[in-house]
């Protein structure tokens, strides 16, 4: 090999060094920029509900500063354009409570049922069959759920109940239930499925009936599972907006008679924000202080879900 030759080697030895280390560093500086990277897209959501709640005190504060906090969270009159306002969200926070028992007496004994039947009953066939088509109602918009709780289930319900009204609680309590089915069914049966087998087997060993085992073993184990499905069905039936829009009315009546028409904490955040409320106005910043309710109730609801999961979890 002539000294040329030689020396065209060295050249393209130390070019392939020098692009190495141009990788290399490149590499290095991905390496270093991907957890910043990672770090600016984990805090969006937490800036985004720092953000919410910001607004909701700030906006929430300038209410209570033109009405009485006493009078909002004691007042069981909601007037708020008459000549001489009234805003007290008592009937606001009847609605939501009401409609959302209402919902949950539904929900919770066929969810529950339904949980049971899929994970110790059912057959791996049936299982696969079932529980896709149930978590399809999950999928179904709530607008519809709003109409066909308007169009269907309250005609249906004047049959027997000629005093209901047009608008009333009890037909979009129901349909929220039914709206509600997949999530405590999917999450129950989730908490069962989790339980050994060898527990089950045990039980059977020892002379157990199939649902003595269901009802004495498997339900207790998934316990915590089983109220968290709970307590987020209910939850999610007091920030439900559409149904209770639509087939509620917008009523404030403070009255415990489910053929009357209510309103709930959603629906009048729903009426304001598309009504003529100009801002700066009172009714307007009462918005904010019955979103504010609202979030509170949300809040304490998925709080407590974490507790009971937490405080009763059983690990195997």
């Amino acid at each position: 090999m002539n000294n040329k030759e030689e020396q065209t080697q060295t050249v393209r030895v130390k070019s392939l060094i020098e692009k190495n280390k141009q990788k290399k560093s490149l590499l290095s500086f991905g390496e270093k920029a991907v957890p910043s990277i990672l770090l600016v897209f984990a805090m969006v959501s937490i800036l985004t509900t720092v953000g919410i709640v910001f607004v909701l005190i700030s906006e929430t504060f300038e209410f209570f500063q033109r009405v009485s906090i006493i009078e909002f969270f004691t007042g069981t009159v909601l007037r708020p354009l008459s000549q001489n306002p009234e805003f007290g969200v008592l009937p606001l926070v009847n609605g939501t409570i009401i409609s959302s028992l209402i919902a949950m007496v539904v929900a919770g004994p066929i969810g529950m049922m339904t949980a049971i039947y899929l994970s110790e009953y059912a057959t791996d066939k049936t299982r696969r069959t079932l529980k896709p088509a149930l978590e399809v109602l999950a999928g179904i918009p709530t607008i519809v759920y709003g109409f066909f709780a308007f169009t269907f289930v309250t005609p249906f319900l004047r049959q027997f109940i000629p005093e209901l009204g047009a608008t009333n609680i009890l037909a979009p309590g129901l349909v929220m239930g039914i709206m509600i089915i997949p999530m405590i069914a999917s999450l129950s049966e989730d908490a069962m499925s989790s339980v050994p087998n060898a527990m089950r087997e045990g039980a059977l060993a020892l002379g157990a009936t199939k649902l003595e085992v269901t009802l004495r073993v498997v339900v207790p184990a998934a316990f915590s599972g089983i109220v968290a499905s709970f307590v987020l069905g209910i939850s999610r039936a007091i920030g439900e907006t559409m149904i209770v829009a639509i087939a509620s009315g917008s009523s404030k009546n403070f009255t415990f008679d489910l053929t009357q028409s209510m309103q709930t904490m959603t629906a009048y955040v729903v009426e304001v924000a598309g009504g003529d409320a100009s801002p700066g106005s009172t009714i307007y910043y009462s918005l904010y202080a019955v979103a504010m309710t609202l979030f509170v109730f949300t809040l304490l609801m998925n709080v407590l879900a974490r507790y009971i999961s937490r405080r009763f979890r059983e690990e195997y």
